[in-house]
This record gives structure tokens, C-alpha cells and sequence, in this order.
């Protein structure tokens, strides 16, 4: 009998030891911690210029200023003067707020003007060359946050990232990648040979003469160097002469403008995010709300039922994105009732576990009213307890191809953001009606997602990420990761993602990273897996505040992102 015991306890221990074998704990991976300041962008250079500056003294939206402008020098693919974008900010005294400093409409735009003479989208017209281009916000928008919250002197600012053009920036081996990819285009938009149709290679350095001359000039004459200016001057000349038609009057009446974030709760978290025309924060509050009742953590990360519910949530947001949300300095946007409990229980009253649900069977919400993937974002906390998370894009990759030599920047295409015929998809598959239509001085539809997070009345989390309309579920599964899945902020970042945005009727997965019995459960559900147009399903960028107070970055390993801190 004690040989029997024996044998069962041999056998006991044998099958625990050959368990834990078989399925290893993965250690968690830990970003870069730090004590008193931190900032995470795409590239190492413009982080270290946003940390400079910090100890300088100076504070977060200082920061902000140089690290925007710095990813114009090193990151062209995103980075930029020609282009806009969006920030949320949350002080050390818990105020919060929002700029928009998002391109605009020219003023001789038109309804249809993307259109041939039988209704249908003109290939390529809104996507590549000078009338794709929006009126540009970035220096708009910095300028505007240095004035109301920086403290720092602007040349102590500006200067260093001067300098970087200046000295160059070495090329990465994603960046040659990157620009190999996209040289085939150049000549579409451009009649002249510009920087980037040289043949770059890994460890390169690349000097941006023009573009530190553009940006010494900004420094001696301030913002309306840009807008009024020479600058302004020589870029709506060039802007016409390639066949665009935006003009010194139209620069000259840009402004950003100061919004109130979308603000909500999720379990113990105040979820604090950027209001239209961005809809990040919209979609993001109805999916975390329609996601809520459902225990997610029991479910599990990725797995089938997690998956479900998160995927028939995003379903029925972006259904409601694509008919509610844009500009609403022009439309009626009903954000009140649209990321309201009842109206969002009622959306997700005829989910099921058992089977998909058909996006066809899926419109717009019952209410009544009387985007990019190549974008960047980068998240900074400083030493006085402000935080600022903020994503900019030229849209697509480069923008519109269309490089100006002169002043030494691409210029956006964010034109394709608006919808050039309602009810037909832009560059990311969106599909858009009447709300976002073409109009003169008209802010285009974002998926951008910057976000802050409160935990218990205090600073949490600041995260954001490129991805066009896959931005705003990136945005989504971080946090979840974090806060029901209990991951460090570089698991949160680096772990698969998915996404689904209602058009097309398919859940977009990261390829060989999700488990493949999953992937059958889904398939035999009713979804359609989609791995093939999905490499890279966003860039997350954010920064986590630990127990002890001290700050987490995590730096997405899909890109050069680097956090950087001290």
C-alpha cells in the first residue's frame, strides 16, 4: 500500500514537473522606470530633446514643443510642420484640457471636389499631390500650448532641435525600409528631385539644411513666421504651383483651438480623451462602456471570448462613427447620448456568444439630430506631476509625397480624412456620410486617440498611438491589458493586438501571434480572420505610474520608439 502511495506521488510530481515544462511563466518585460520625468516618442532623438528640456527646468508642455518638433527633423515619415494634430493634458492639480491644432479645410475647397463629372472618386486626387493637402496646424498648435502653459524661453526650446537638423539624423533600419518602400511614389507628387529620392541606407545620417533654416526663422519671428510670414509666402506659392489651392489667406486664418476632453469611467479609472473632430475619444468611451459588464479578466487576454466581446463592441462604435462624428464647429454631434449606459446597453442587447454578429445587420444607432495609419504620438509626465499625451500625422506615409525643398518638410494628405463621396471608404477603409463632407475651413474626421488615465483621483497612465483607424482599439486593448490583465506598460504595448472598425466585416489580427485554436473558435462562430493586412496594428507609446510613484514608459517594439527619462 505505501508502494502505491509512493507510485501516485511519483506520478503526481512527474506530471506537475512535466506541466510546468511544457508551459513556462514568461517573465514580465519592464520598460524604462524613472523617478521624475519621462517621455516615449517614435524616435530616440526627439524623446532625449523632450527629457533635455525637462531638466532644464522646464515642464511638460515645454517639452511637448521641442518633442513635436523634434519628430518633424527625425521622423518625416509622421513628424511634422505640414501636418496637425491633437493633445490631451492633465495638470499636477488635476485640471484638465485638450487642444485641437488638426488641419483645415482650404477655403476654395468644394463638397465635391474629389469627384469626376459622373460622381465618382478621382484615384488618387485626395491621397497624393497639392490639392490632398490640408491647411497645416503643427506650429499653430505648439506655439499656442508654449504661450498658455510653457515656461521655458522659446529659443531654449527650438534651438536644440535646430541644432539636430542641422547635425543630422542617422537612419535607422526601419526608416530605410520605410523609405525604399515609398521613393516609388515621390515622383507622382513632385516635378523636382527631393531629399528623399537618394538611395538611404542603415547608419546614414541624413542633414535637414532647409528645414533648420525654416525653423531658425520661426524662432527669430515666432508663429506667424509660418502663417504670415516668408515662410507662409513661399509655401502657398509652392502649394499652387504643383496644382493646389491653398493660399496666403488661408494660412494666414488658421488657428488651433482649445477643446473640453471626452471624459468617462471605466471600473476605478477616469478615462480623460480627445473630443471631436477627433472621434478617439467618442468611440473609445462607447466601447469601454459596452465592454464593462462583461469579465473580461476572467475570460482571459485573447482569448475567444475576450476577443468577442471587445470585437462586437468596436462593431457597433465605428458603425456609429461613420454617421455621427465630425467637425462640431459644423454639426450637431449628440456625444452626450452617444456614450450614454442605456443607449450603449441597448447597442450590445442582440450580442451573443454563441455567433457573430453581421456588420450588415448593424447601422448607425436610433438617434435622432436635429483616417491614418502613418501617424505618431508621444506621451510625457514631468518632474511637477503634469502629464500631456499627443498624437500628430501627415496621414499616410510622407503625407501627400509632396516634399517641399525650400522650407525642408512634406505636406499632409489629410483631405482623404474627409468623406469625398458619403458612403465610400477614404485610404483606411472608413466609411463616412454628410457629418464629415468637404467644406471651406472644415476640420476632417480623426481616429487619433491621445489619452490620459486617472486611477483613484490620480495619475495613472498616458498612452496614444499612430494606426489610423486602428488607433483608437490599440488605444483600448493597452489599457485593458494594464488594468484587467494586470501587464507592466511594455507587455501592455508589445502583447497582440486586433481590431475591427464595422467596415469591412473583419477582425484584422496581427499575423502569427494570436493562438491558432482561437483563431478556429472565431472562424467557426462566423468572424472573418484577416492576418494578411495587418503587419502592424498601431505603435502605442505610453507611460505608466507605478506604485511607488515612479513612471514605467513603454516603448512599442514595432517601431524605434524610445522612452527616455530621468
Amino acid at each position: 500500500m505505501k508502494k502505491l502511495n509512493y507510485l501516485f506521488l511519483f506520478l503526481f510530481v512527474f506530471i506537475a514537473c512535466k506541466k510546468t515544462i511544457e508551459t513556462p511563466t514568461k517573465e514580465p518585460q519592464i520598460g524604462l522606470v524613472t523617478k521624475n520625468a519621462m517621455v516615449v516618442s517614435a524616435r530616440i532623438e526627439a524623446s532625449k530633446i523632450g527629457s533635455d528640456i525637462m531638466k532644464k527646468g522646464g515642464n511638460a508642455f515645454d517639452a511637448m514643443v521641442g518633442t513635436e518638433l523634434a519628430l518633424a527633423v527625425a521622423y518625416p515619415y509622421a513628424g511634422n510642420l505640414g501636418g496637425g494634430g491633437f493633445m490631451v493634458y492633465r495638470k499636477a492639480n488635476g485640471d484638465i484640457g485638450a487642444i485641437d491644432y488638426r488641419e483645415k479645410a482650404p477655403l476654395a475647397s468644394t463638397k465635391n471636389m474629389f469627384l469626376d463629372a459622373n460622381g465618382e472618386i478621382i484615384p488618387e486626387k485626395s491621397t497624393i499631390g497639392a490639392m490632398a493637402v490640408g491647411v497645416p496646424g503643427t506650429v499653430a498648435g505648439v506655439f499656442e500650448v508654449h504661450e498658455k502653459l510653457g515656461t521655458l524661453p522659446i529659443e531654449d526650446i527650438l534651438i536644440p532641435v535646430i541644432e539636430l537638423a542641422k547635425k543630422g539624423v542617422v537612419v535607422t533600419e526601419k526608416q530605410e525600409k520605410r523609405i525604399k518602400e515609398y521613393q516609388p511614389l515621390f515622383p507622382k507628387a513632385n516635378k523636382d528631385s527631393i531629399l528623399f529620392d537618394k538611395t538611404w541606407k542603415t547608419n546614414d545620417t541624413i542633414k535637414y539644411h532647409a528645414l533648420a533654416q525654416t525653423l531658425e526663422r520661426i524662432l527669430y519671428y515666432g508663429r506667424d513666421e509660418f502663417y504670415k510670414g516668408k515662410t507662409a509666402k513661399l509655401l502657398a506659392k509652392f502649394i499652387q504651383d504643383n496644382g493646389g489651392i491653398i493660399t496666403v489667406e488661408d494660412l494666414a486664418k488658421y488657428e488651433a483651438k482649445w477643446r473640453t476632453p471626452i471624459t468617462f469611467n471605466y471600473d476605478d479609472l477616469k478615462i480623460i480623451s480627445m473630443s471631436p473632430p477627433a472621434s478617439g475619444g467618442v468611440c473609445l468611451a462607447q466601447i469601454m462602456k459596452m465592454v464593462e459588464p462583461f469579465d473580461l479578466s476572467e475570460y482571459g487576454h485573447n482569448s475567444v471570448k475576450a476577443i468577442q466581446v471587445i470585437t462586437e463592441a468596436e462593431r457597433r462604435a465605428y458603425a456609429d462613427r461613420s454617421y455621427f462624428l465630425g467637425d462640431p464647429d459644423f454639426v450637431n454631434i449628440p456625444i452626450k447620448r452617444l456614450i450614454d449606459e442605456a443607449y450603449l446597453n441597448e447597442r450590445m442587447s442582440d450580442f451573443s456568444f454563441e455567433k457573430a454578429t453581421l456588420s450588415s445587420d448593424v447601422s448607425y444607432g436610433n438617434i435622432e439630430i436635429v483616417e491614418s495609419d502613418e501617424t505618431t504620438h508621444y506621451s510625457i509626465v514631468d518632474p511637477f506631476g503634469n502629464a500631456i499625451s499627443a498624437t500628430t500625422t501627415l496621414n499616410g506615409a510622407y503625407g501627400s509625397k509632396l516634399y517641399c525643398s525650400e522650407l525642408g518638410f512634406f505636406l499632409n494628405n489629410e483631405m482623404d480624412d474627409f468623406s469625398s463621396k458619403p458612403g465610400q471608404p477614404n485610404m483606411f477603409g472608413l466609411i463616412g456620410a454628410e457629418a464629415n463632407s468637404i467644406s471651406p475651413e472644415k476640420r476632417m474626421l480623426s481616429s487619433m486617440t491621445p489619452t490620459i488615465v486617472e486611477k483613484n483621483g490620480k495619475l495613472f497612465m498616458s498612452v496614444g498611438t499612430p494606426g489610423g483607424s486602428t488607433i483608437i482599439t490599440s488605444v483600448l486593448q493597452t489599457i485593458l491589458n494594464v488594468h484587467e490583465f494586470g501587464m507592466t506598460m511594455q507587455d501592455a504595448v508589445n502583447a497582440p493586438r486586433f481590431h475591427h472598425q464595422w467596415l469591412p466585416d473583419e477582425i484584422r489580427m496581427e499575423p502569427n501571434s494570436f493562438d491558432k485554436t482561437v483563431i478556429n473558435q472565431l472562424e467557426k462562430l462566423g468572424y472573418f480572420i484577416n492576418e494578411k493586412v495587418s503587419p502592424i496594428i498601431g505603435k502605442v507609446d505610453g507611460i505608466l505610474v507605478l506604485d511607488d510613484n515612479s513612471y514605467e514608459g513603454g516603448a512599442d517594439r514595432r517601431g524605434d520608439d524610445t522612452a527616455v527619462g530621468f
